[in-house]
């Protein structure tokens, strides 16, 4: 039967052969630049500089930007690409003039040098500023021609694609209003304490699992996941066999079509196209192809992220999937270890799941072994976490809060990318434990300038269990750097856990106004 998800196949099939013409078209003609590249951008600082694009094979391209000057000549395919020295910020704006032997002159202008950073996630990421808490004061002050904005659309590919339907805009009031309100507020924090411009770009797609951001290479980085890989060229292999076996139904159809409209008669339905199983915003690779490929010879500095909701089932090999993800990305980018700061996910209120198979009490632990995978994820190589147990919404699963979030993230980068001393960028974070008869004391990493309850009530959302495993709601306060927990109903602890639940909103932070993360000392 031919239905919508098939007609919008072919639609796509259709596109794509006509942006093959029309890149035909460009190699028969003027230079083409990337869309990343263009007016108003901002070009990562203190890293070399890509610049490339399409143009007639053999053809002279010359390429002006500051004081540099760089030559080269465009290949069989039609693409060419230089490479221009590292630069530092300061005087702005800067142009650059693209020029071709055979082709008229292209010239960019309002180019500025500064800090680039990716901001990509699912709907977290993506909520816009006019969604949040009352966002109008905040979208009409938004006046920071230091910000510069990329905003990524929605696509799927199967295959890597060169470029995205996008372009460089100035924040202001009527720009900044659909864009990400997370990578909004990290943005003109970075703006206005490092006194450069900024370039956000922002490519998220709501409700997407973190596979389909992830490039293969990212796959084949890890043990665990390598059959990914295996499993997409099985898929594709089985789409290719099944294609061939319409292949000629499309040829007969094709000739009756002809035969139609020679004739004036009625066209002839046209037949089921298969759909490839990689064409899904779910599918492993498919955003990466087209929302984060096209991106790759862009200078960054580094990355934000904010997903994890979509694969709330999948527990600690979330810290495989993440590792995949940034080894990935930082292998296609080839900018070396590049910070990479994420969002731990915010308590909510999934429901729970009453049968014979899964018990309410696992159900309740699903998302804090996402927080504990998030956790773990923090021995890759130059990450940060933002904690948010303390500004959710348990009804609502996309707080509108994005503020705090942005800002928090903002605190990693200024502290461990750009130097600033001194600066508590996270909340407490479990170090080890200790028992001292029937309490257990808990050591934290982060304490800032001292531990405190972030509401003055006591602290919450402790228990203990003894060896028995059955845990007990556990008094806790606070002993200089570290935390005392025990319990009436247990004589002899030998794990705690904090915030394991996920309705669980603790209170327990350091003096600097960062929430402490959820953990547990257990493995059962």
């Amino acid at each position: 039967m031919y239905d919508k998800k098939h007609e919008k196949h072919l639609k796509s099939i259709i596109l794509s052969l006509f942006s093959i013409i029309l890149l035909t078209t460009f190699l028969t003609a003027d230079i083409r630049l990337p869309s990343v590249i263009g007016s108003h951008m901002v070009v990562q600082q203190d890293k070399p500089i890509k610049i490339w694009g399409w143009a007639v094979p053999g053809e002279g391209i010359s390429v002006v930007f500051a004081d540099q000057r760089a030559q080269t000549s465009v290949n069989s395919d039609g693409m060419w690409e230089v490479q221009l020295k590292a630069m530092k910020a300061g005087k702005s704006p800067q142009e650059m003039t693209i020029t071709g032997t055979q082709s008229p002159a292209v010239h960019l202008n309002d180019i500025h040098l500064g800090e680039v950073w990716i901001c990509s996630g699912q709907s977290n990421m993506e909520w816009e500023m006019w969604r949040t808490h009352s966002p109008i004061p905040e979208i009409q002050r938004a006046d920071f021609p230091q910000i510069r904005l990329f905003h990524v659309p929605r696509k799927v590919s199967v295959f890597p694609l060169e470029d995205v339907e996008a372009e460089w805009e100035v924040c202001a009031p009527q720009t900044i209003r659909d864009f990400s309100a997370v990578a909004y507020y990290f943005g003109k924090e970075l703006s206005q304490k490092l006194g450069v411009p900024v370039g956000l770009i922002s490519t998220r797609w709501g409700g997407t699992q973190i596979e389909p951001w992830t490039p293969v290479i990212g796959f084949q980085s890890v043990p665990e996941l390598r059959d990914i890989p295996k499993e997409m060229k099985s898929e594709d292999n089985e789409y290719r066999t099944e294609l061939k076996k319409h292949l000629q139904e499309h040829k007969n159809w094709l000739k009756m079509v002809e035969e139609a409209l020679l004739q004036g008669k009625k066209i002839p339905i046209q037949p089921d196209i298969p759909l490839h199983p990689q064409y899904d915003p779910q599918a492993p690779t498919a955003l990466y192809n087209a929302m984060i490929h096209p991106l790759i010879r862009f200078g960054i500095r580094g990355a934000i992220w904010y997903q994890g909701e979509s694969n709330r089932n999948d527990g600690l090999i979330y810290t495989k999937k993440m590792e995949a993800l940034i080894t990935g990305w930082r292998s296609v980018w080839e900018l070396g270890d590049f910070p990479f700061f994420y969002v731990q996910l915010a308590p909510y209120n999934y429901g729970y799941l009453l049968n014979d198979e899964e018990s309410d009490t696992l159900d309740f632990h699903r998302l804090p072994l996402i927080w504990e995978a998030q956790l773990q994820a923090l021995k890759i190589p130059n990450t940060g976490m933002t904690v948010t147990t303390d500004i959710t919404n348990l009804y609502d699963i996309h707080p509108k809060n994005k503020r705090d979030v942005g800002y928090r993230l903002s605190l990693w980068a200024l502290a461990k990318t750009y130097g600033h001393k001194d600066l508590v960028y996270s909340g407490p974070l479990y170090k080890s434990m200790s028992v001292e008869g029937n309490k257990i004391r808990i050591q934290f990493d982060h304490v800032g300038s001292g531990l405190i309850a972030l509401d003055d009530r006591p602290l919450s959302w402790f228990a203990i269990a003894g060896q028995d495993r059955t845990f007990y709601k556990a008094r806790a306060e606070i002993s200089g750097a570290s935390v005392l927990a025990w319990s009436e109903k247990v004589s002899g602890p030998v794990a705690v856990r904090f915030g394991w639940h996920q309705l669980a909103t603790p209170n327990l932070g350091n003096k600097e106004g960062l929430p402490a993360s959820p953990f547990r000392t257990d493995r059962w």
